[in-house]
């Protein structure tokens, strides 16, 4: 049974997923919407401004849609038009499963109808 239950317990202590985002740029925008924000591979052709860095982790390695919609959630408090993924990857966890991992760039384009204030 004490087995049972540290076993039960590593696996919710590793089981928290968390995105992370910080502010890196000067000045501020108005959020944006959720659903708005696009979730990129590589830079885009547009001009941009970085706004911060998005951390994320403890996603299950399904769970790439709950992982894209958490990021686009804090990303978008920023003003993030778009989040720039520029690595991601996957690590074991206990039982054989794995987890995902991911890093990258919240941005919001220039030229757009809401400017920095």
């Amino acid at each position: 049974m004490k087995k049972l239950l540290i076993i039960l317990c590593i696996t919710l202590i590793s089981a928290c997923a968390s995105v992370s985002v910080t502010k890196t740029a000067e000045g501020f925008y108005s959020p944006t919407k959720a659903s708005t924000v696009k979730i990129l591979k590589t830079a885009p052709d547009d001009k941009y401004v970085e706004l911060g860095t998005v951390t994320v982790s403890g996603f299950s390695s399904g769970d790439v849609a709950k992982m894209h919609n958490a990021i686009r959630n804090k990303s978008s408090a920023l003003g993030a038009d778009a989040v720039i993924l520029m690595d991601e990857g996957l690590f074991p966890t206990a039982f054989g499963n794995y987890e995902r991992w991911a890093t990258g760039v919240a941005i919001h384009f220039t030229g757009l109808e809401s400017e920095s204030l």
